[in-house]
């Protein structure tokens, strides 16, 4: 991010903008929905300039800028659209103090204007650093039309009342009152009875806020997926923007992370295996007490939570405190990394069944069926498989596997620095040992990349 999104304080300041044509008049639009106090210079200047002047919305000085004129101005704008005179005029600025635009300019402006939708004091502002003025004026158009014209009086009215609302706790009741009030009783009353209906509606609905009794808190218990924010479900993105606290893995990426609510509470209760780790105990005890507290809490677990996440202790004590919790599944790693190589988990003729297995529990490495999984045409995801993969590769290879059996491990799974190796059981080690993995990583056996398992088939049919 190379330009930091704010709102400036304008009103009763001063904003300058030296220019009178055409630059001039379409950034005079947008100030002049402010309340800042406008002064415009320029030699030639524009009739509807001088009409906006007449109108009283802003200040003609009919010359070219000299030193001074910017003093005490908050804004400055250089839309002479003649390169050298905005560059003299931008130097003068400057050295006066002000935040200088300088209109087609990017590289020598302090700052630049988004494009914006405006439902005052409702106001969304779009900017792409001026990479995609065309992608910003889409956006707009799009917001235009699902941004009701209501809401701005909605605001305007829900503004003057926010001192009554002081009766309620901080948080999430008075959150809640606020989301009824614009999405709900709001509306209503001014389509019923215009905006005169609006305080008394209102007044009614904080009446029976105060009276409702504090709600107790809730749990949702969600899959993150495999890293992608993409690929998290609807119902996921929905927890994350209601959540008053997050108690997240190590695994959870920061880009879905960013997608929580910026008041919420963000909490880092990682595992590593055969590393340090937060206990389960003291993880169902930060669920449990935060959601008591009345709060809504997100455990967001990367992947599927109903996968190798210890999701029935958590539940476990979640019931044992009559918890209201629901179950959000994601994607579960299996999933994204078989897609990313082009292959399907089940495939007729080939395999009727997958297995999903650990390669280690709370006890060390995890022993399976290795008799069962050494027959030709098994296929199993192996999670957390890193560091028992001599162990996996000699227990499968002591029941009789193929060596020749394809191997592949995706590190990073569907995140941008995905990688994916294909070796053999007979090659899994040392083959891991010397890619050094520093990701999550899932393992395949018996599933090749599809181009790997195509170029395999041709040297076969050539030998």
């Amino acid at each position: 991010m190379k330009h930091f999104p704010i709102f400036l304080a304008v009103e009763g300041r001063r904003i300058v903008l030296s220019g009178g044509g055409d630059a001039a008049m379409a950034k005079l639009r947008l100030l002049m929905k402010t309340e800042a106090h406008i002064t415009v210079i320029a030699d030639e200047i524009a009739e509807d300039i001088r009409k906006w002047a007449d109108q009283g919305k802003l200040r003609i000085i009919a010359r070219a800028m000299e030193p001074g004129d910017a003093l005490c101005a908050a804004l400055f704008y250089a839309a002479n659209e003649d390169d050298a005179e905005d560059a003299r005029v931008a130097a003068i600025a400057h050295a006066e103090g002000a935040l200088v635009n300088i209109v087609d300019n990017l590289a020598d402006s302090q700052f630049i204007t988004p494009a914006i939708v405006d439902r005052d004091p409702v106001t969304v502002a779009i900017g792409t650093e001026g990479a995609a003025p065309v992608l910003a004026r889409a956006i707009k158009a799009d917001l235009e039309a699902r941004l009701p014209t209501s809401l701005g009086i909605l605001a305007r009215i829900g503004k003057t009342f926010r001192h009554a609302v002081e009766v309620l706790p901080m948080g999430r009741k008075r959150r809640d009152f606020w989301s009824s009030f614009y999405f709900g009783t709001g509306p209503k009353a001014l389509a019923d009875n215009g905006e005169a209906g609006v305080i008394p509606a209102l007044e009614q609905h904080l009446d029976a806020h105060i009276m409702q009794t504090a709600k107790a808190g809730s749990v949702d218990l969600v899959g993150a997926g495999p890293g992608d924010p993409e690929l998290l479900t609807l119902k996921a993105r929905n927890a994350l923007d209601k959540a008053d606290v997050v108690i997240h893995d190590r695994l959870v990426t920061g880009e879905i992370l960013e997608l929580a609510r910026r008041e919420a509470i963000i909490i880092d209760a990682g595992k590593e295996g055969f590393g340090k780790s937060t206990a389960q105990s003291d993880i169902d005890a930060l669920i449990v007490q935060h959601a008591l507290d009345g709060h809504h809490v997100v455990r967001l677990k990367a992947g599927d939570p109903t996968v190798f996440g210890r999701l029935d202790e958590e539940i476990e004590a979640i019931e044992a405190h009559n918890i209201p919790y629901t179950i959000i599944p994601g994607i579960t790693a299996a999933s994204a990394a078989v897609a990313g190589i082009g292959q399907s988990l089940t495939k007729r003729h080939r395999n009727s069944s997958v297995r999903l297995i650990t390669g280690h529990d709370t006890k060390g490495y995890a022993d399976h069926d290795w008799k069962a999984l050494a027959q030709p045409g098994e296929v199993a995801a192996i999670y957390m498989g890193k560091k028992s993969a001599r162990f996996i590769q000699g227990r499968l290879l002591m029941h009789g596997a193929d060596p020749a059996t394809p191997v592949t491990i995706i590190e990073n799974v569907s995140r941008a620095d995905q990688q994916i190796i294909a070796t053999t059981l007979a090659e899994l080690e040392p083959t891991l040992t010397q890619a050094d993995l520093k990701g999550p990583a899932i393992t395949f056996y018996g599933l090749a990349p599809r181009d790997a398992a195509a170029n395999a088939r041709q040297l076969k049919e050539f030998a």
